[in-house]
């Protein structure tokens, strides 16, 4: 078997288990009996001396990912604090009382990128942090400070930057999460200020920023004065700052993977660097050691754990993780000194977060969750993060800011009305879909507040010439974009703009005065016909919930404020091209941001 459910008795209503097998709902249930190994045991219950269980009384098991591990995808944050609340008393009833830490992941960068304020990341951090713990949550899985050098990969939009300096002053989201530690705290002991904060997990570590064509899993060659330079420097500033857990990248260096890299994860990480939190495996990362995915369980298994790995992630197959574990230990493959440190850090982790005296969610904090502050905030990394490319064909004449009391405005694009695109993966699922996916306002909704009463303002998604036939738009708004993506699905060697994108640019900016708005987590091929054509450009990455804050910089209630925090380069033959290369020739650079106020040039 590859999987194995016990249904009980679930009378008519069978669709109820098909939504749990299929990820709408989480497994919640626990064993409420001693499930054991053969009949001539029997009778057999938790507590007699001679307990040897196929599965114990009260066993079962949390996934973390989004998609899969809630209690239903649109439900509250109080569903959320029930189910880990139970999982947690399930926990404390054990023999061992230990709590666990539940943990979820956060990636949403794309809306921060453009904005460069360190001050801005560090309340956004505190503000997840509380409606992290009032659904019940103690981790999250974040953040990543990966230096991403090329934006063919499919977590570029997770990365803050290309530019090492700049991620580092990013890591400030680590004490917006867990809390800023007092003066003269330790390097690299674990902090978590309280019950209004939460554990934080700087990944990945290390160097995946930095492989190969910018595949996800692939090989990061340097020399490890490079390695430290620009991949490892953003964990010293983690370590700085009291993070609790690393985890380790899918990458290898230099032909070595992560997973089993002992000098990197012991030598470097924990004894030259002084980490005194735990190590955590990526989503079933240790079956990455073995060059054929898994070919050799056990090996996986020893060298990870002598690696440095303390935690390990195995959703799917731990009872076999578990029986393989003891038998390495038992025959002395992996020595107990080992498994005593990795459970001392571990322990120490759930101590100074305070799990051990408040185990549970805190349903005071329910009201934070979407709360109207936290919506501004989220509304002022929108609008920080806009980085206006081109304004005007010609720079005398600029189109932005918009016009507020125009006639008549035509907005195209599928990406004008559509949540699901601004927000892309690591929302609701894990590679996030189009449509309405969550509570919040679309770029077409936030233009409609925008403008006047009197302002007819004329949505297509897909226009055609016959579109324009008896009109006198006053201007148009063009919004492209990505698909929703995650990971390796977002993994791009023509960095394109998708979907019919560029017909509908070409159509529109044919006709009638037209800004383009482009919605990514990473720079596109722009062909210099087709930017010629703009009268205005603006990225605005991955905006997430709040499209009004683009509105609000567009009509000019507010300035354009972000900077490139990578570069745009022209063909994707130049690629890696990052800042600072010997043959540096972008079509706009590390930094680049015009203002419409001012003088039109770059920041």
């Amino acid at each position: 078997m590859d999987a194995l459910v016990a249904a009980w008795l679930h009378g008519g209503k069978r669709g109820r288990i098909a939504d749990v097998l299929f990820g709408d709902y989480e497994f919640q249930g626990l064993l409420p009996v001693t499930w054991f190994k053969r009949a001539d045991q029997l009778p057999l219950n938790y507590g007699v001396q001679s307990y040897n269980a196929l599965f114990p009384l009260g066993f079962g098991g949390v996934l973390i990912v989004p998609g899969s591990s809630n209690p239903d995808k649109h439900e509250f944050a109080a569903d959320w604090a029930n189910m880990v609340d139970t999982s947690q008393r399930a926990a404390l009833e054990s023999r061992l009382g230990i709590p666990i830490i539940y943990a979820t992941e956060v990636h949403r960068k794309s809306s921060l990128i453009g904005a460069w304020d360190r001050d801005l990341v560090q309340r956004i951090g505190a503000a997840t942090a509380l409606e992290a713990r009032a659904s019940g949550i103690n981790c999250t899985i974040a953040p990543v400070v990966a230096v991403t050098r090329d934006p063919r990969c499919g977590t570029c939009y997770e990365s803050f930057s290309e530019d090492t300096e700049l991620v580092r002053s990013m890591t400030s989201i680590v004490s917006g999460l867990q809390g800023v530690s007092p003066e003269g705290h330790p390097k690299g002991y674990t902090y978590v200020a309280g019950r209004r904060n939460i554990i934080a997990c700087a990944k990945h570590f290390v160097g995946d920023g930095g492989t190969e064509l910018g595949i996800m899993e692939g090989d990061t060659k340097s020399s490890f004065t490079d390695l430290e330079r620009i991949h490892m420097r953003p964990f010293l500033d983690c370590l700085a700052q009291g993070v609790s857990t690393i985890m380790v990248s899918y990458n290898s260096w230099n032909g070595v993977r992560m997973h089993g890299h002992h000098f990197l994860l012991t030598n470097i990480l924990k004894e030259k660097l002084g980490f005194k939190g735990f190590v955590i495996s990526g989503w079933e990362g240790i079956d990455t050691i073995c060059e054929s995915y898994r070919a050799d369980y056990r090996y996986c298994i020893a060298a990870s754990i002598n690696a440095g790995i303390d935690m390990v992630m195995e959703p799917f197959r731990y009872q076999e993780f578990l029986d393989t574990l003891i038998s390495l230990v038992e025959s002395g493959y992996i020595s107990m000194a080992r498994i005593d440190d990795a459970v001392q850090r571990m322990l120490r982790v759930k101590f100074i977060a305070g799990l051990f005296g408040h185990p549970f969610t805190d349903r005071s904090l329910l009201d934070t969750v979407g709360c109207k502050v936290h919506r501004e905030l989220a509304h002022e990394a929108v609008r920080k993060s806009l980085v206006l490319l081109k304004n005007g064909r010609d720079s005398n004449k600029p189109l932005l800011p918009l016009d507020k009391n125009a006639r008549r405005i035509l907005v195209a694009g599928r990406h004008a009305d559509d949540l699901g695109y601004q927000c892309s993966g690591w929302t609701i699922t894990k590679y996030g879909t189009s449509g309405r996916i969550t509570i919040g306002t679309t770029i077409l909704e936030g233009i409609k507040e925008a403008v006047r009463e009197k302002t007819e303002l004329i949505y297509e998604k897909s226009p055609s010439p016959t579109t324009f036939e008896g009109q006198d738009f006053s201007f148009a708004i063009v919004v492209v974009g990505e698909p929703a993506y995650a990971e390796g699905r977002g993994y791009n060697t023509k960095l394109d703009i998708p979907f019919d994108g560029i017909d509908i640019i070409n159509l529109v900016c044919d006709r009638i005065p037209t800004l383009v708005i482009l919605i990514s987590g990473r720079p596109f091929v722009l062909e210099p016909k087709l930017l010629e054509k703009m009268d205005a450009l603006v990225a605005v990455w991955l905006p997430g919930s709040e499209g009004g804050g683009i509105a609000d910089v567009l009509f000019g209630d507010y300035e354009f404020q972000g900077l490139l925090p990578v570069t745009w380069f022209k063909r994707v033959d130049q690629l890696p091209l990052n800042y600072g290369d010997q043959f540096y020739d972008p079509l706009f650079p590390l930094g680049f941001g015009l203002r419409m106020n001012m003088d039109n040039s770059s920041l």
